[in-house]
Order: structure tokens, then sequence, then C-alpha cells
């Protein structure tokens, strides 16, 4: 199994920032839901990283090859 990170930044207005390494897809979104949530659950932007991008359109890419034209 390959190495999860998570990192929080906290600035010192407050703000804050995580990175999440190490995960495939937008399983990083399920992973840091719990800590979003223990930080005020207020997300203001949110940029997935061009690994998760990626792995998300090639899904979305299968999916679409899967349905059955009308």
């Amino acid at each position: 199994m390959e190495l999860q990170e998570v990192e929080v930044f906290i600035a010192p207005d407050g703000t804050t920032r995580i990175e999440v390494r190490g995960v495939s897809g937008a399983g990083c979104l399920d992973l840091t839901e719990d800590l979003e949530k223990a930080l005020g659950g207020r997300v203001i932007e949110r940029e997935l990283t061009a690994e998760a991008q990626e792995v998300l359109q090639q899904r979305t890419e299968e999916r679409v090859r899967r349905e059955p034209n009308p």
C-alpha cells in the first residue's frame, strides 16, 4: 500500500490549506472530509491535483463508453 500523506497549513489569519499526496482520484475528498468538518466545514476553494483530475477524467470516459447509446 502506498503511503498517504495529509498536510495541514494554518496561516496567521486562521485560513487553512490541506494538501494530500499518495491518494488516487477523488479519494482525497473522502480522506479529508472529517478534517474539513473539524476545521469549520466551510470550503472556499478546492483545487484537485493533476493526478486526481486525470483519474476522474479516465473514470468519466469509461462510464460514458459503458452507457448504451439511445
